[in-house]
């Protein structure tokens, strides 16, 4: 028997985004913009972000996961 899973790449609705995935999203693009500012030596934009990345909770995850 065949079993549709179609449901798996629904779009979620706005309204059942949680804050964290959005929030995450978020810490994500910091870290990255980050490590960018940390490869061109831009040490006021580094203490920036690393500002906005406390802001936002750090990240609480291992690395690697």
């Amino acid at each position: 028997m065949a079993f549709s899973n179609s449901h798996r790449n629904a779009p979620t609705p706005a309204c059942q985004k949680s804050g964290y995935s959005e929030g995450g999203h978020q810490l994500e693009k910091l870290e990255f913009a980050l490590a960018v500012a940390i490869t061109r030596g831009d040490q006021r934009r580094v203490d920036e972000l690393r500002t906005q990345i406390d802001a936002l909770g750090g990240n609480r995850e291992e690395p690697g996961t």
